[in-house]
C-alpha cells in the first residue's frame, strides 16, 4: 500500500518496492491419488474398473480465507507507537523497532482486482451522533471515515470503526470560517505561534487515544493550508510520529502540503473530487457514477486511473453509497480501496518505512 510522478498507486509501486496493498498468500496442498486410495502393501489388490478410475479425482483443496482487515501486532508492538507524556497525553509515534502508525492501523486490501481503483471518504464525521453511527454501520467498510477530533468519546467511535471494517483518520482543526466548529478542541490559527499550534495538533491527536488512526486530512485551500511558515512545524510533526497527510483540495493548487510531506517523510494522499458539491446540479450518486467512469477509461498510452471522492456524513450520502455498492456490477471494473490504496511514500517516507521491514509486507 506511494505514487511516483503524479499519483501511481501503492499497488504500482508495490511491484518496485512499496506497499501498496494486502494479500495472504497460502501454500498448495498436493494430494495423491494413489495415498487417497491405497498403495504399497495394498498394490498387489485387484484393480478396479477403469470406469470406477475414470470417476476419480483428487480431493478438493478448502477454500481461501479472506485476508483479515488490519494487521494484528503483537500488544509489545502496539504499546510501542504510544507515546504518554508527563501530562498524561496519549500520542502516536513511531515504535522503537521502527513501526509507522499509518501502516499499522491501515485497512488492506485485495491488490487482485482491477487495477483502476476508487475510493470513498467520509469527512466531519462526529457532527451528528445518529449519522456517525449509520456511517460506521451502513457504508461499506471500504469506505474511509475522517472524524473530528471534538467528537465525545472518540476512542471508542474509532475503534467500533475498526470493528465495522474502515479505515480512519481525524480531521486536522484548523480556522475556517466555513468549516466545522470543533467541540473542545483549539484550532490551528496562523495567529498562534508555533509553539501553540503545535499544542494544539498534539491535543487532537491526543482525542483518538494516540491509536486507530491512520493520519490529519486537511482541508485546502485556507489560511493555514497556504502557508509554509505555519504548516511546516505541523508536518513535521506529524511525519515524526509516524502520521500521513490526506489533503481535500478541488484547487489545482496543491505545492505546499505535497511539497513537505515529500520533503519530511510520510504518506499523502489528494483528492480534487467533492461529490457532493451544493453548487452541482447532480447528486452523490451522479457524482460518484461519473468518476467511477472517468477512472474505469484507462487510455492506451497511461497507467490505470485512481481517484477518491469526498463527501459529508449526510442521511441522502450514505443512502446513495449504500446503494450505489449493492448496485455494483460483478465483476466490477474498478477496484474500491480505502484510501491507503490512493497513497504516494516517496524516497524520505520509504526510508523511514524501511526502518521496519515488516511493512513492507502483506
Amino acid at each position: 500500500m506511494a505514487v511516483a510522478a503524479d499519483w501511481r498507486t501503492f499497488g504500482q509501486r508495490a511491484h518496485s518496492g512499496l506497499i501498496a496493498a494486502y494479500a495472504l498468500v497460502l501454500g498448495l496442498v498436493a494430494i495423491s491419488a494413489l495415498l487417497a486410495f491405497g498403495a504399497g502393501d495394498d498394490a498387489s489388490k485387484t484393480p478396479e474398473p477403469e470406469a470406477t478410475l475414470r470417476r476419480t479425482g483428487s480431493l478438493k483443496l478448502p477454500p481461501k480465507p479472506p485476508p483479515p482487515k488490519f494487521r494484528t501486532l503483537a500488544p509489545a508492538e502496539s504499546a510501542g507507537m504510544i507515546e504518554v507524556t508527563s501530562d498524561g497525553l496519549r500520542l502516536p509515534r513511531i515504535s522503537p523497532d521502527g513501526w509507522t502508525p499509518w501502516i499499522a492501523h491501515s485497512r488492506r486490501f485485495d491488490p487482485s482486482g482491477p487495477p483502476a481503483r476508487v475510493g470513498l471518504l467520509m469527512i466531519n464525521v462526529g457532527t451528528s451522533e445518529p449519522l456517525m453511527q449509520r456511517a460506521i454501520d451502513e457504508l461499506p467498510g471500504e469506505v474511509s471515515l475522517a472524524f473530528l477530533p471534538g467528537t465525545p468519546d472518540l476512542p471508542r467511535w474509532l475503534r467500533r470503526a475498526r470493528d465495522r471494517g474502515h479505515e480512519s483518520y481525524l480531521m486536522l482543526p484548523t480556522e475556517d470560517a466555513s468549516g466545522v466548529a470543533e467541540r473542545g478542541v483549539r484550532p490551528i490559527e496562523v495567529s498562534a505561534d508555533a509553539a501553540e499550534n503545535l499544542r494544539r495538533l498534539r491535543g487532537a491527536m491526543a482525542r483518538g487515544g494516540g491509536e486507530a488512526y491512520v493520519g490529519f486530512v486537511v482541508r485546502s485551500p485556507g489560511p493555514v493550508s497556504q502557508s509554509e511558515a505555519i504548516l511546516r512545524p505541523l508536518i513535521r510533526e506529524i511525519a515524526d510520529r509516524g502520521l500521513a497527510a490526506v489533503e481535500i483540495n478541488p484547487t489545482p493548487d496543491t505545492v505546499v502540503i505535497h511539497r513537505l510531506t515529500t520533503e519530511l517523510g510520510t504518506g499523502y494522499a489528494r483528492s480534487t473530487n467533492i461529490l457532493d458539491y451544493r453548487l452541482a446540479a447532480d447528486s452523490v450518486a451522479e457524482a460518484l457514477d461519473r468518476l467511477v467512469t472517468w477512472i474505469g477509461e484507462r487510455p492506451t498510452d497511461r497507467m490505470p486511473r485512481h481517484a477518491f471522492g469526498v463527501v459529508q456524513p449526510d442521511g441522502v450520502a450514505i443512502d446513495a453509497i449504500v446503494a450505489w455498492y449493492k448496485r455494483r456490477p460483478s465483476p466490477a471494473p474498478v477496484s474500491l480501496v480505502p484510501i491507503i490504496g490512493h497513497f504516494e511514500c516517496r524516497d524520505a517516507c520509504m526510508n523511514r518505512l524501511a526502518a521496519q521491514p515488516e511493512q513492507f509486507r502483506p
